[in-house]
């Protein structure tokens, strides 16, 4: 186990940092592919690949946060690290992100896992190998969910799950954000969420009049589109944090204590505790996806991923 020294303690300072840290390329020799995936009649999502020369090792499924895309920096590190050491990377996108609204007439939601259920199933369809998911912030919501959805079957599927900065408990995050020293990282939500919303041609920007919060705009929004019915139901139902007892894979969620968006009480799920295939490794500081260490492991959560996964593989 790698262990965390933080380059800086300011949890925002991280937060920031590492959404603008230069990251790793793979080179040239691993050239990004995009591929469509049809998971549904009238739903198509967007993977962006990497393959290393021969049989991958495994594949590496990441999955986004909010209104993220394969081009997050989390994202196009990890995928570097991954596929230099032999395994497949994959940046799974969520339905309408990454440019891709025109795609699906639908949106995506925390709890979403049909998608990257059937995107999963495939690829290892086309290249038997053992699968690991790894889920960042809002797409760790989605791969934990998935992982306990699948219960028994999981096995079978996928060798192992990651989620890191993952909102378990929707509610308390949404509230969480909602507080007044996250009010720029919430304004940023609010504003990209519209955009993408109005870029599917189901909504206009005169529906998101008065909406100034991720909360309201998944009360007015997201739950009844997907008929969840308000905000509140929403989130109690798609948390993932209903779904832990029933992962049957090692599971690995990493976690700073100072993440501004995510409460770390949440963590103390008796869920969590009771299940013993989930591992959780809680640094005292890294803010959220920051993780930004002193040298030798800068990138200390790409070293730390890789080496759980080496270690089921």
């Amino acid at each position: 186990m790698i262990a965390f020294h933080p380059l800086f303690r300011n949890p925002h300072l991280q937060t920031v940092a590492a959404h603008y840290w230069k990251r790793p390329d793979a080179g040239p020799g691993y050239p990004l592919v995009r591929r469509l995936f049809r998971t549904e009649p009238d739903v198509q999502v967007a993977v962006d690949s990497q393959q290393p020369p021969g049989l991958p090792a495994g594949h590496v499924v990441m999955v986004h946060g909010l209104e993220g895309s394969s081009a997050a920096g989390y994202i196009r590190s990890l995928s570097a690290a991954a596929v230099r050491a032999g395994f497949a990377a994959h940046r799974f996108h969520m339905r309408t992100c990454g440019a891709t609204e025109h795609l699906c007439t639908t949106l995506y939601h925390a709890g979403l896992t049909s998608d990257l259920d059937a995107v999963m199933r495939q690829i290892q369809a086309e290249k038997p190998a053992p699968v690991f998911l790894v889920g960042f912030s809002l797409g760790g919501n989605v791969v934990m969910k998935l992982a306990g959805e699948l219960g028994s079957d999981g096995p079978g599927l996928i060798r192992g799950v990651c989620g890191v900065s993952t909102p378990l408990d929707l509610e308390a995050c949404a509230r969480r954000i909602a507080e007044p020293d996250n009010r720029l990282y919430q304004k940023r939500f609010v504003n990209r969420m519209r955009a993408r919303i109005c870029a599917t041609g189901r909504y206009q920007p005169r529906d998101f009049a008065g909406l100034s919060s991720v909360w309201q705009i998944d009360d007015r929004i997201t739950a009844p589109s997907f008929g969840f019915g308000n905000a509140e139901n929403y989130y109690r139902t798609q948390s993932a944090v209903r779904f832990l007892d029933g992962i049957r894979v090692p599971a690995l969620l990493i976690q700073a204590q100072d993440d501004t968006f995510i409460p770390f009480g949440i963590f103390s799920a008796p869920a969590l505790r009771a299940n013993p295939l989930i591992e959780l490794r809680a640094t005292e500081a890294g803010g959220h996806l920051g993780f930004i260490g002193r040298r030798p492991h800068r990138l200390w959560l790409d070293e730390t991923i890789l080496e759980w996964i080496q270690g089921h593989r």
